[in-house]
C-alpha cells in the first residue's frame, strides 16, 4: 500500500497548482502556499481543466504563510525564477531532518542555490514540459503535454527511484534524468529560443514563430547555440554523453508544431507587464557559454534585448 505523503507546494501557481493537484487527486496530504489567489482558491477550491480529466479540490490545504505548513515530506518548489532571493525564506519552515526537495522552475544553476541551502543529497529537480496557463483566480487551464522529468542534484539512482515512488498512481507521466544537468540543457532547448522569440517578436504566440520561416530559422540557430553550449557545460562537469542535435532539434519542433497558438509564460509576464525570468533562463546559460568559449552571438543578442525589455519591472 502506497504511503501517503505530505507535501507544501510553494509557489502555486499554474505550474504548482497543476502538479500540486495532481498528486492531492492520487491522496496525498499536500498544502498549498498561495499568495495572488488565496482568496478564490478559499472559497471555490481549485478547479483544474485538463485534457488529461478535469478536477476540482473543493477544500485544498492553503496557507499564506509557510509556517502555517509546517515541516513536511517533500517540498515542490514551483515558484518564478524571479523570486530566488525568496525562496530560502518561503521553503526552510517547511524543511525537516528527511525531507526532500523538487525544484519545479525553469532555468539553470536554481539547484545550487537549495543545495547551499539545505544539503545536497535532498535536492531534486523537475522539469515540466507542459502547456499550462492560470485563468480567473483558482482557475487553471492544462492545455497539452505534461510529462516532468526528474532528476536528482547528485544523479544519484536510488534517490531518483525515492522521487517516482512519489508520483506513482498520479495522472502525471514522470521520466527520470540520469542527469539534471542535462534535463536542465535539454529544457533550455526549448525556452530559449520559443519563449524568447516570443518576447521579441511583441508577445507572438508559438504558432507564429512555426508558421514564419525567418523567425524558424532564428528559432533554429538559437537551438543550436543553446546545444554547443550545453555539451561544452556537460564536458566540463565529466558528464557524457550531450545532447544530440538533430534528435532534440526534430523532437521539439514536431512537438511546439502541435501546440497552436501556445502562449509560453515568459510571453505572458512580458505582455502582462511583469518581470521576466531573464537571469536563469537567458543570462546563466550566456555566462556559462562565454566562460567555456562557446559562441552564442544570438543568445547574446536576445538576452541583452530581453533585459533591456526587463527594467523597471
Amino acid at each position: 500500500m502506497k504511503k501517503t505523503q505530505r507535501i507544501a507546494v510553494i509557489g502555486a501557481g499554474a505550474v504548482g497548482s497543476y502538479y500540486g493537484g495532481r498528486l492531492a487527486e492520487a491522496g496525498h496530504d499536500v498544502r498549498f502556499l498561495v499568495r495572488r489567489d488565496y482568496r478564490a482558491i478559499s472559497k471555490s477550491g481549485l478547479n483544474v481543466t485538463s485534457p488529461d480529466g478535469d478536477f476540482q479540490l473543493e477544500r485544498p490545504f492553503t496557507a499564506t504563510d509557510s509556517t502555517e505548513i509546517g515541516t513536511v515530506d517533500w517540498v515542490v518548489c514551483a515558484l518564478k525564477s524571479t523570486s530566488i532571493k525568496d525562496a530560502q525564506k518561503l521553503v526552510r519552515p517547511c524543511v525537516g531532518a528527511h525531507t526532500r526537495i523538487l525544484v519545479l522552475m525553469n532555468g539553470l544553476g536554481l539547484e545550487d542555490h537549495f543545495a547551499g541551502w539545505f544539503g545536497e543529497e535532498r535536492i531534486f529537480g523537475g522539469l515540466a514540459f507542459t502547456c499550462i496557463n492560470r485563468g480567473s483566480p483558482g482557475n487553471i487551464h492544462h492545455l497539452a503535454y505534461g510529462t516532468v522529468t526528474l532528476g536528482h542534484y547528485k544523479n544519484d539512482p536510488a534517490e531518483i527511484e525515492s522521487a517516482l515512488t512519489l508520483w506513482s498512481g498520479s495522472k502525471t507521466s514522470i521520466v527520470s534524468a540520469s542527469s539534471l544537468l542535462r534535463a536542465r540543457w535539454e529544457k533550455l532547448c526549448w525556452n530559449i529560443p520559443f519563449s524568447g522569440l516570443c518576447v521579441a517578436g511583441g508577445g507572438i504566440t508559438t504558432d507564429r514563430i512555426m508558421s514564419d520561416a525567418n523567425l524558424r530559422a532564428a528559432a533554429k540557430a538559437l537551438m543550436e547555440e543553446v546545444i554547443c553550449a550545453g555539451n561544452a557545460d556537460l564536458a566540463y562537469h565529466g558528464e557524457k554523453p550531450g545532447i544530440d542535435r538533430d534528435t532534440i532539434i526534430n523532437s521539439l519542433f514536431q512537438k511546439t508544431s502541435t501546440m497552436g497558438a501556445y502562449r509560453p509564460s515568459t510571453m505572458i509576464d512580458f505582455v502582462e507587464g511583469n518581470a521576466m525570468e531573464i537571469d536563469a533562463i537567458f543570462a546563466e546559460p550566456l555566462r556559462r557559454a562565454r566562460e567555456l568559449k562557446v559562441n552564442a552571438q544570438g543568445l547574446a543578442l536576445l538576452t541583452a534585448l530581453l533585459k533591456s525589455l526587463n527594467q523597471g519591472r
